[in-house]
C-alpha cells in the first residue's frame, strides 16, 4: 500500500512491503514529484518492480543473491573477496539464469550452466579455465547454501556439480637461482623503489599486497622481524581508512625473521625516505608511514608494479612470469638451502604444512639432487 505527501520541494510516495529475503515488512521511497499523479506512477512502478522479484511467494534468484551479498557479505569478507563475488554474479550467472526463481532451480540446471562455462559450443563461446569456474561455483555454492539455511531452499542444489573446466598447468612458475643476480640487476636499472619491492619479495616470500602494506611500525630494525597483518587494496581508495584490508587469511598474520642483506637495505631505505620528507614536507604522505611508496609516500600503483616487472623479466631474459613467482622463489630457495618444510610453512602464512608440501615438494631439480646426495652418503659404507 502506498501513502502520498506534498512537500515544499513535490511530491512524495512511501510504499510498504513484505521483504521476501527476510519475510519483514520495508519501505521503500520516492520523492520530488511534480504532480500527484507522477509520484502515482513512480509507486506503481516500483511496486511491479518488487513484485518481478518475488513471483506467487517465490523469490528470483537475481534478487536473492543480491541480497546475499547485501545482508550476509558485504562488511564480512575482504573487499577483493566481495568484488569477486559481485563480478561472479553480474558477469556470469545473472546472465545465464536471468528471470530464473530461487526454488525453481535444480541440480540438472545448474550442471548445465557449469557445463557451459567450461565447454565451447561454437565459434565465440568463451571458455573458462577450471579454476575460474571453481571460483564461480564457489559463489553460487556459498550464496544457496545460505537459502538452505535461511529455509527458502530444502537442498542447495548446487551439491554434487562436476567441473570439468580446462586445468592449467600446476606447474609453479619461479626464478631459478642463477638467473636472479640478472634480474635484480635490471629492476635496479630500472627503478631503485622496484628493485627494493622485488627484493624484499624475494628476500621473504611475502605477497605483493603484503609488501604494499609495510609500514615502518611493522619492521623491528633491531631483531631483524617483519610483520605481516594487512594487505594493500591497489586499487586504491581515496579514504586511507579503507587502504588497507585483512591478509588472505588468519594464518598470513605472521612475524619472520629476515636477513642482514634486509636489514642493510632498509636501513638504507630509511634514509631516502627521510630525505624525500624534508624535501618535500607536507607534500609528503606522512600519514600513510608506509615502507613501500613513491617518492611523495603515496602507494605504488598496480599497474607500475606489473609494467615494471614485465620489462625487467624481459630485459633479463627470463620467460614471461607472473609478480606471485618471486614468493615461489622465495620458497624454492629455502628449500634448496635446507630449510624444514615447517618452516617453509609458517614463514609463508600457509594454513597447513601439507598445502607447503603439495606446492613445493617436487618443483626444483636441486632439491632433488641434494636429497639424492644425502641419501648417497649417508649410505655409501653401508652398501659396500
Amino acid at each position: 500500500m502506498a501513502n502520498f505527501k506534498k512537500h515544499n520541494t513535490g511530491w512524495e510516495y512511501r510504499l510498504k512491503y513484505k521483504d521476501p529475503f527476510t519475510d519483514k515488512f520495508r519501505e521503500k521511497s520516492g520523492k520530488g514529484f511534480r504532480t500527484k499523479k507522477e509520484a502515482e506512477d513512480a509507486a506503481a512502478d516500483m511496486k511491479k518492480k518488487l513484485e518481478e522479484k518475488s513471483e506467487q511467494g517465490d523469490i528470483s534468484l537475481s534478487f536473492f543473491l543480491d541480497e546475499w551479498l547485501n545482508e550476509y557479505k558485504k562488511g564480512n569478507v575482504r573487499k577483493n573477496t566481495l568484488n569477486l563475488h559481485e563480478y561472479n554474479i553480474e558477469k556470469h550467472i545473472k546472465p545465464h539464469f536471468k528471470k530464473m526463481t530461487l526454488q525453481k532451480l535444480k541440480p540438472l540446471m545448474y550442471q548445465k550452466f557449469i557445463n557451459k562455462l567450461s565447454e565451447s559450443k561454437g565459434r565465440g563461446d568463451k571458455v573458462y579455465s577450471r579454476r575460474t569456474v571453481e571460483l564461480i561455483h564457489s559463489t553460487m555454492h556459498d550464496a544457496l547454501e545460505k537459502a538452505v539455511t535461511l529455509g527458502k531452499l530444502d537442498k542447495n542444489p548446487c551439491e554434487g556439480v562436476t567441473i570439468r573446466g580446462i586445468k592449467k598447468s600446476d606447474k609453479v612458475k619461479f626464478i631459478e637461482s642463477e638467473h636472479i643476480p640478472e634480474f635484480l640487476a635490471n629492476a635496479k636499472k630500472y627503478g631503485y623503489i622496484y628493485w627494493f619491492f622485488f627484493m624484499f619479495m624475494l628476500e621473504t616470500g611475502m605477497r605483493k599486497g603484503e609488501v604494499g602494506a609495510l609500514q615502518w611500525p611493522d619492521i623491528d630494525l633491531k631483531n631483524g622481524l617483519a610483520t605481516v597483518s594487512k594487505t594493500l587494496d591497489y586499487d586504491l581508495p581515496e579514504n586511507p581508512d579503507d587502504l588497507f584490508g585483512d591478509t588472505k587469511t588468519f594464518n598470513s598474520k605472521r612475524t619472520i625473521k629476515i636477513s642482514n642483506t634486509l636489514l642493510a637495505a632498509l636501513r638504507h631505505h630509511l634514509n631516502v625516505q627521510n630525505q624525500n620528507k624534508i624535501t618535500l614536507g607536507e607534500i609528503y604522505r606522512h600519514d600513510l608511514n608506509l615502507i613501500m611508496c613513491r617518492t611523495d609516500g603515496s602507494p605504488i600503483p598496480k599497474s607500475s608494479l606489473f609494467n615494471s616487472f614485465s620489462r625487467i623479466i624481459k630485459r633479463a631474459g627470463l620467460p614471461p612470469l607472473p609478480i606471485h613467482s618471486l614468493r615461489h622463489t622465495h620458497a624454492v630457495l629455502q628449500l634448496e638451502a635446507g630449510a624444514e618444510m615447517k618452516y617453509v610453512q609458517e614463514r609463508l602464512g600457509h594454513g597447513s604444512i601439507q598445502i607447503t608440501s603439495d606446492i613445493y615438494a617436487h618443483i626444483s631439480k636441486k632439491i632433488e639432487m641434494n636429497n639424492m646426495e644425502k641419501y648417497e652418503s649417508f649410505t655409501e659404507n653401508l652398501f659396500r
